[in-house]
């Protein structure tokens, strides 16, 4: 164990010890409220009670005397919300950075980078993210030549939309060291011209080329990254998520910002399986605050790459790239080390899966290590799980292991996936309806910065099949909706649940941590195209008012 690590336990200990118990009471009256029970079925109430942070109960006596009363005006009020898979730090960078993610053209995107370096003379390296090919009109990757015609004495480094490509101007190319004679490494590649010169793109494991030659992040950008990120998430109603892949040095900010109390949002945190320390973090055990503001209690492993950048990993050879099948992140013959050396450590796997062959073989490992050591306890989750054999579907109930998934990425993949996979392999794809009634849970997110954190993005898109404009239509492969009151769980009561939590978050019931939202329109009432509109008023969590808009 770390000496960092022990000291810092030590301190969580003290603050949690001696910290005063302050009674304190509080009435919510005059709102429309839903949650739900502990079996899923949607409650109404009129008043909440909250005493010293927690649930005390809904339709209290609201003639008893209160602390403190707030008339809630006969607004709807919900539980906050919880995305089970989020980059909470890459948020805050991505609040911080260049964002690319609304630009329809590489001269758009290239115009973008360069205002931004003209407002901040002084960074070493200009940073950013968001770029998507798949929205331009030619459809095709950028190249480093766009970028010098701008930039061209300061290194520039975009990630893609999905995190599982860069893009980088030459002098990034040439600090990194990658050239005509650079060998892309395994699980990744590096995108040469017809000559064999790097064009500026690097997918998935060739990131780590260029990655490793940006300065390390300090502690004052982390802070800013953090605060950033929290007040973004508490303005959307974001009270909780789950952090899927930090480092070490990430691991021991958090447990820094639990001891001074300072944490905006509950964390879920997911080590990385990559880093370097895992064994050590493995070894802490699981680490959960008495406020559960911090739960470090799984580890994300990586399978294979994204749909969008090709290379998530296909039993069958892509529809519209013909010689290719996609990257496998971790190798396969890697995959019982991994998984038997976290289950056995009793920390919960939550594999990332796109493709149905990476899909397959992380089923194909749980059902082994769990034959041969056990663990299917843990509720180990496959994150994605975006395009599944059909004959895999019904796997990851009699597995017990839960497809952690993102509605969002359905409505943005629409216009390319088919593309990818043809429509034959569309039935096991973004399929939530059939796994649910396979019989699993089914824990919602966004995949932030990947997609925007606004939840009712994620339940808009989950019910309807549509993107914000309506379209298509009648929905896109539109038998895997989900009703209004499953998309709801899924970003509450299924996501508490994905993360050991369910005893105290995801309900508003008796006991639990009093962690609700103020929204400007009723959902349960609203037509389900305009669920999506539905406005965040004021976000509390433990009983005190965090955001107001």
């Amino acid at each position: 164990m770390s000496k960092l690590y022990k000291k810092l336990s030590l301190a969580v200990a003290l603050v949690i010890g001696t910290s005063p118990v302050l009674a304190d009471t509080l009435l919510i009256k005059n709102v429309k409220g839903y949650t739900l029970d502990e079996s899923g079925e949607i409650v109404k109430f009129q008043a909440m009670a909250v005493d010293d942070g927690k649930i005390a109960g809904l339709n209290p006596d609201t003639t008893q005397q209160y602390d403190r009363t707030v008339d809630g005006g006969g607004k709807t009020l919900l539980p906050g919300m919880i995305d089970a898979h989020g980059h909470l730090l890459g948020l805050g960078s991505n609040l911080l950075e260049v964002d690319l993610r609304d630009t329809s053209s590489v001269q758009q995107a290239v115009s973008k980078v360069a205002e931004y370096a003209l407002a901040n003379p002084a960074g070493e390296w200009i940073t950013g993210r968001g770029w998507n090919q798949e929205l331009w009109s030619d459809r095709a990757y950028p190249r480093a030549s766009d970028l010098d015609t701008k930039i061209d004495d300061r290194p520039v480094w975009l990630t893609r939309v999905d995190g599982h490509a860069g893009w980088a101007n030459s002098r990034g190319l040439e600090l990194a060291g990658i050239d005509k004679d650079t060998q892309s490494p395994k699980g990744g590649q590096i995108v040469k011209d017809e000559q064999g010169n790097p064009t500026g793109v690097l997918i998935d494991n060739a990131m780590g080329l260029l990655d490793k030659h940006i300065p390390e992040t300090g502690n004052e950008q982390l802070n800013a990254q953090l605060d950033a990120a929290g007040e973004h998430l508490l303005s959307n109603g974001v009270t909780a998520m789950h952090d899927a892949g930090i480092p070490h040095s990430v691991y021991d900010f958090y447990l820094r910002r639990a001891v001074e109390q300072t944490l905006p949002v509950r964390i879920y945190a997911m080590i990385s399986a990559t880093d370097d320390q895992l064994e050590t973090m493995l070894e802490n055990g699981p680490i959960r605050d008495a406020d559960d503001f911090l739960f470090i209690n799984s580890v994300k492993a990586y399978g294979d790459g994204a749909l969008g950048s090709r290379g998530a990993a296909l039993l069958e050879p892509y529809s519209d790239a013909p010689h290719q099948k996609g990257l496998m992140v971790t190798q396969p013959e890697d995959f019982p080390d991994l998984f038997n050396q976290v289950i056995n450590a009793g920390f919960q796997l939550n594999f990332h899966a796109i493709g149905d062959r990476a899909n397959r073989l992380a089923l194909d490992q749980f059902e082994a290590t769990f034959k041969k050591h056990g663990g299917q306890s843990l509720r180990n989750r496959i994150e994605h799980a975006q395009v599944v054999a059909p004959s895999d579907l019904a796997r990851f109930s009699s597995l017990q292991v839960l497809p952690s998934m993102q509605p969002t990425h359905a409505t943005s993949d629409k216009n390319m996936a088919e593309d990818r996979i043809g429509e034959d392999r569309m039935e096991g794809a973004y399929a939530w309806q059939s796994l649910l009634k396979s019989g699993i849970a089914v824990p919602l997110g966004s995949d932030f910065p990947v997609e925007l954190a606004n939840p009712f993005y994620g339940i808009h898109a989950a019910v309807t099949r549509q993107d914000r404009d309506n379209n298509p239509v009648k929905g896109w492969y539109a038998h895997e909706a989900l009703s209004l009151k499953q998309a709801f769980k899924g970003f509450t009561l299924d996501a508490a649940y994905a993360a050991h939590m369910e005893d105290s978050l995801g309900t508003l019931t008796p006991g639990k941590w009093a962690d609700f939202i103020i929204v400007d329109q009723d959902i349960f009432s609203v037509k389900p195209e305009a669920l999506w509109k539905t406005s965040v008023e004021q976000t509390w969590v433990a009983g005190e008012k965090v955001f107001e808009k």
